[in-house]
Parts: structure tokens; C-alpha cells; sequence
């Protein structure tokens, strides 16, 4: 099993970065993916970016590709999300997820193990 809390939201102007941190306690957190995801009050939760246990496969949903980096370094036992050109549409609680399964995927319904997400909020 493997705990996960996230770190790194706030307030921010559109245009403008945040990195956020998904720190893991475990031995074995190399072994998962993780994946990023996000939700809004009112509306489904979406899947933002994901990376295999590896950093060697990634994955992300259309809305962030060019502007959002996911990466990890399994010595820190840490997954990253860098945010650039950020839009007050990506305002959200983000949260990040691990997965063992074989199949890596973007869908939430992999993602055994959750955070309890961090907020962040882009102001026009």
C-alpha cells in the first residue's frame, strides 16, 4: 500500500506556474504508476496526466498538452506536475493517484490509492 499527499497549489494569475509535488510514503512506490487529476465542484473528475513507474511513458488529456510536465523521481519518492500558461479553466482541487495494474491508462477507475489533493486557483 502506499500513502500519497499532494503539495505545491495557490493562487496564481492566468499565464502564470505552479509545480505541484505528490509525495509517497513506501518501499515500493517505484513499482506504480501515478497519475494527476482534477475536479471542480459540480462537475466529473478529470484526468489530467499520468506517468509509468518508470517516468519512460506519459500520458496526458488534450486540454494540457504543451503546457502541463508530469515527471518523478522514485529516489524522492515524488511525482511532479509543472503547470505552465495556466487558464483560469484549470482551476481545481488536484489530485494525484497510484496504480498497479499492468494496463497504464488515464482513466481514474486504474487508481487504487489517492491523495487528498491541494487546490489551485488561476485568477483572469
Amino acid at each position: 500500500q502506499v500513502q500519497l499527499v499532494e503539495s505545491g497549489g495557490g493562487l496564481v494569475q492566468a499565464g502564470g506556474s505552479l509545480r505541484l509535488s505528490c509525495a509517497a510514503s513506501g518501499h515500493t512506490f517505484s513499482h506504480y504508476a501515478v497519475g494527476w487529476f482534477r475536479q471542480t465542484p459540480g462537475k466529473e473528475r478529470e484526468s489530467v496526466a499520468a506517468v509509468n513507474w518508470s517516468g519512460g511513458l506519459t500520458l496526458y488529456t488534450n486540454s494540457v498538452k504543451g503546457r502541463f510536465t508530469i515527471s518523478r523521481d522514485n529516489a524522492k519518492n515524488t511525482v511532479y506536475l509543472q503547470m505552465n500558461g495556466l487558464k483560469p479553466e484549470d482551476t481545481a482541487v488536484y489530485y494525484c493517484a497510484a496504480s498497479l495494474r499492468a494496463d497504464f491508462t488515464l482513466s481514474d477507475h486504474a487508481y487504487d490509492y489517492w491523495g487528498q489533493g491541494t487546490q489551485v486557483t488561476v485568477s483572469s
